[in-house]
This record gives structure tokens, C-alpha cells and sequence, in this order.
């Protein structure tokens, strides 16, 4: 068994707090953030970057459109005071050139690509924007090499400071035929400062698509790893993440007929879908991403933009908060330049809260660069056997909790999905923790205070947390080995939980020579045990 030492001066642990800027500055050991506008008119698009906090490096405005016939138009959204504002706050104003999924207007720029890239140049000069980002969808294979050859030309008539960029279909099966096909990632690399990878609609509006995810943490990754294994460098790869759902109505069509199989809508609707008609958002372990239940009765309907929402049931696949954190960790996992998002104005506000932070592996603001369990805290929150206590606060100095106790070991162990045979404890009724709680009661790793009460926001004392871990692993206890502690008498129930534990080396004495069963436990605590403990944890998986 490892040993592991642990000290008053972890016990001694007070609450630090470390606030980085609301607003986030960019540097260049940052990772890289883009974002589509799209949505609103363009007398909200300053508003729509203000709600960023500072987070994005680029963004990549509607501006240039294909059409019919394979020419560039510039759209009417183009306003050259929010290019000379962004410029003003740092921010590189590329717009994006769409085909809107035309599939003959896609072909046919793609024939006169030598004159539309001369008139792309011309454009973005004009207009004093930075570049491309080019967004042809829907066109076949079979002009893979002539999108290749316009990006190069791309690059050849725009001057060297303006960006070049691709948004390429995610392909992590690896597809040559078909839509996907079309972008060959290697030797698109050759030519654009990155490929723009939209790694979602894993799942989409169509019959034909499976009732999932848009986006799981497999096919975000997947899609990843197959630019790298394409020989893209990794500087050149943008990760795209989506702002939107997929939303399934189970039980047939709506009243006027209409099928809903997978209709896209902002994350910012699901909120309100679930508080009016009493539904419940879940978070999918396995995906890693969350999904949103809800039933319209008889008679009730809800409008989302045109489409009537009538009685029925319905399921809504969608990136909540600790989806998009999971996603935000891939970037530094891989080492690739950064991420993009489809698209502003359907975030939900708080994204912008820790998303910098996130995509920067800085989890937890009040955890500081030099903090003495820094590093455990990190280690055990991308294990998920601890969260923070905020979307970007951890509190490392907070006294620990019986039911934070409870619920770290529970997923330490692997527990968390069983579902117990009975609800004991009559004050954790409504608790957020009321089920791992229950479930490390089943398991006899915790006991409450009484047959019905557990004491869920009482903190987890010395004692306790020896008692926690003698229930887990039953160390073998020396009786015949003296007993230290002045303060630990054999008659009282921690006496061979305390002994295990300090025989074990895993828990020492105070240096006044006492054990101190009843000195309170903090969160920095809990992490560092729980990280050094981490052998010991997954072995009995």
C-alpha cells in the first residue's frame, strides 16, 4: 500500500482568494479563440462581442456571400464602424465566405476560383478586414483538389499579414467521398493559417439521424486527432464547438403535422423549455454531453421562432456548462492552436465567464499559480472526483463537508451511477448530494449521525475522514503498537480508524503531539489526499 503523509500545514489551510481580470488579455502563450456572427442584424454585433468579456481573438462576421453564379457578394451586413471598432479593442475582423450549403453555386466559384480569389483580395483590402475564412459546404470529392487550389490562390493574392482560413467538415472516421471528402486537410494545411474543424452536428436535422449528441467529447476528439494524423500541424488546428442543440419530439408529429427530428435551436432556449414545462437536464458521462427532458401537456403549446411545439414529449441534445468545459480541456490535451464556436449570439451568458479560463487550463480562479495544492486540485478535477464550488471557484480553504466527502469518494470509486435501494437519511431530501450520499451509506463507507439524519453540510472532521477511508480499504490494524495521541482514548469509535490510518502513515499527528479527531477537514485537503491516494483508489475500482 502507498503511504501517504499529509501535515498540519495542510489542515492549516486558510481560504486565498486570487481573482483574475473579469476581463481575460490575450498573450501569446494563450490559446487561440475565434467565433461566427451570424445571428441578429448588425446593430448587435458589438453588443454580441462585448458579451465575449474579451475572449476572442477573431471574429468572423457574414460578410461575404457565393452566389448563384460563383461570384462574390458583399453582403449588407458589412459596416465598416464595427471593423474599425473591433480593430480599436484588438480583435481581427475576418469574415466568412458561404455557399450556404449551394451546392451549384459552391461549383461554380469553385470554376472561376482564380477571378474570385482576386476579388476576395480586392474586398478585403478595401474594407481594411484580415482576412478569409473560407466555408464552402455541401460540394462533393470530387472538386477536393479545385477547393484546395482556390485556398492557394488565396494566399498567393492576399497580402502576407491578412489570414487565410478553412472551416473543414469534421471527419473522424476518416471519410474520402461525399461532402467530407472534399477538404483535403494535409495540403490545405500548406496554405492557411488553420483549418477551422467544425466538430459538431455528430447528430442532425434529418429522419435519418440518430437521437444523440451534436457534439460528444468522441467525436470532438476524434475529430482532433484526425487532422493530426493528416499531417496538419498542430498550430494550424481550430477545434469548433456549437452554441446550438438538436431537439427530437418522440411521440409522432406536432399537431400541424410537422415531424421534429433533430431541429436545431440556441442553447439559449433550453433553460426556459425546462423551467415552464418541469423538465430536467442530465449530463451523459459516457459523452460528455447533456441532454434536456420535457413534456408539453394536452393543450399547451410553445413557439420556437415559427415551428409550434404542441403536447408530446421531447428530448433536447445540447452543450451545457460542463460540456463545453470537457471540450475546452482538449485543446491543451493535444496541443493544437485553440477553438472556434458556431455561433455568437446562442451561447448562454455565463459561458463567458470561464471559458478563457477553461481553454487556458486555468480551472479555478481562487486557486493561484504558487498555491501549495495546486497541482492536486488540478489532477482531481480532471479525474471528476472533485468540482469546483462555482463555474470557476474551487475554495480550496473551505472547511469540507460530510456530503463533499461523500460524493468525492463515490466517484473516486466509480459509484456514482448506481442507484440506491432506499433513501435513509430524511435531511438530505432535496440535497444536491442526497443520492452519492445514499449510495456511500449502501456501501458502508459513511454513516450518519443518526438511523435518519447524515449532517450533509457539517464538516468532515479527522476522525470522520479516518473513519471514511478504515470503512473503504479495513487496513489491517497493530493493536500492540502504542498508541501516540494523547487525545485518541481506545474506548471511543474513531480509536482503530485513527490507528489504521497513522499506522498506514496516511494521516500523522499535529506537532503538539496531539491527532486533534474533531480539527476540520478544508477542500485543498480532500484533493491532496485524494490525489496521493490515487493508486490506492484505482485499484479497488
Amino acid at each position: 500500500m502507498k503511504k501517504v503523509r499529509i501535515f498540519i500545514m495542510i489542515i492549516a489551510t486558510f481560504a486565498l482568494t486570487f481573482l483574475h481580470q473579469s476581463t481575460p488579455s490575450h498573450s501569446q502563450n494563450e490559446k487561440f479563440n475565434m467565433s461566427y456572427l451570424f445571428f441578429g442584424s448588425p446593430s448587435t454585433y458589438i453588443t454580441q462581442v462585448d458579451k465575449t468579456k474579451g475572449s476572442l481573438d477573431v471574429v468572423s462576421p457574414n460578410y461575404f456571400d457565393i452566389t448563384e453564379t460563383g461570384d462574390l457578394a458583399i453582403t449588407w451586413k458589412l459596416q465598416t464602424s464595427f471593423i474599425d471598432e473591433m480593430h480599436r479593442r484588438g480583435i481581427r475582423v475576418v469574415p466568412f465566405l458561404a455557399n450556404h450549403w449551394n451546392k451549384t453555386a459552391g461549383k461554380k466559384a469553385l470554376d472561376r476560383r482564380d477571378e474570385l480569389a482576386q476579388e476576395i483580395a480586392n474586398a478585403v483590402i478595401k474594407y481594411k478586414l484580415d482576412g478569409v475564412n473560407v466555408d464552402i459546404e455541401g460540394v462533393d470529392s470530387s472538386y477536393r483538389s479545385q477547393h484546395t487550389d482556390f485556398i492557394r490562390l488565396l494566399r498567393k493574392y492576399l497580402p502576407a499579414d491578412k489570414e487565410v482560413s478553412v472551416a473543414a467538415a469534421a471527419n473522424p472516421n476518416g471519410w474520402n467521398t461525399g461532402w467530407h471528402g472534399f477538404y483535403d486537410y494535409y495540403e490545405l494545411s500548406k496554405y492557411v493559417d488553420y483549418i477551422m474543424i467544425m466538430a459538431y452536428d455528430e447528430s442532425w436535422e434529418s429522419p435519418d439521424s440518430p437521437i444523440g449528441p451534436v457534439s460528444s467529447i468522441q467525436f470532438f476528439e476524434r475529430s482532433v486527432q484526425y487532422a493530426i494524423n493528416r499531417g496538419v500541424p498542430k498550430d494550424k488546428i481550430v477545434a469548433g464547438l456549437p452554441f446550438y442543440g438538436r431537439m427530437w419530439k418522440l411521440d409522432g408529429p406536432t399537431a400541424s403535422g410537422k415531424s421534429i427530428t433533430g431541429m436545431g435551436l440556441s442553447s439559449t432556449r433550453v433553460e426556459d423549455l425546462v423551467d415552464k414545462f418541469g423538465g430536467k437536464v442530465t449530463l451523459d458521462d459516457v459523452t460528455q454531453s447533456s441532454f434536456a427532458t420535457f413534456s408539453i401537456p394536452q393543450g399547451q403549446s410553445y413557439f420556437i421562432n415559427t415551428t409550434e411545439l404542441t403536447a408530446g414529449n421531447y428530448i433536447i441534445w445540447y452543450d451545457n456548462e460542463p460540456a463545453i468545459k470537457a471540450k475546452l480541456r482538449v485543446p491543451s490535451k493535444y496541443g493544437i492552436k485553440g477553438t472556434g464556436s458556431w455561433a455568437l449570439n446562442h451561447e448562454t451568458p455565463e459561458t463567458w465567464d470561464y471559458y478563457s479560463l477553461w481553454l487556458n487550463s486555468i480551472f479555478f480562479r481562487d486557486v493561484r499559480s504558487n498555491h501549495w495544492a495546486e497541482a492536486n486540485i488540478k489532477r482531481i478535477s480532471d479525474l471528476g472526483w472533485m468540482t469546483g464550488t462555482g463555474s470557476i471557484t474551487f475554495s480550496p480553504g473551505k472547511t469540507l463537508t460530510r456530503a463533499e466527502g461523500a460524493v468525492t469518494i463515490v466517484r473516486a470509486l466509480g459509484k456514482e451511477n448506481i442507484t440506491p435501494k432506499t433513501y435513509q437519511f430524511k435531511d438530505t431530501e432535496g440535497h444536491w448530494a442526497q443520492k452519492q450520499i445514499e449510495i456511500a451509506r449502501e456501501l458502508g463507507y459513511v454513516t450518519g449521525k443518526s438511523p435518519t439524519t447524515f449532517d450533509p453540510s457539517g464538516p468532515l472532521t479527522r476522525e470522520e475522514l479516518a473513519k471514511m477511508f478504515q470503512n473503504i480499504f479495513d487496513y489491517t490494524v497493530n493493536l500492540d503498537m502504542t498508541n501516540p495521541f494523547p487525545d485518541v482514548v481506545e474506548e471511543k469509535w474513531s480509536y482503530q480508524p485513527i490507528m489504521a490510518l497513522y499506522q498506514q502513515g496516511i494521516l500523522e499527528g499535529l506537532p503538539d503531539g496531539t491527532f486533534g479527531p474533531t480539527v476540520t477537514s478544508t477542500r485543498a485537503v480532500m484533493a491532496a489526499l485524494m490525489d496521493r491516494m490515487q493508486d490506492d483508489f484505482q485499484l479497488i475500482r
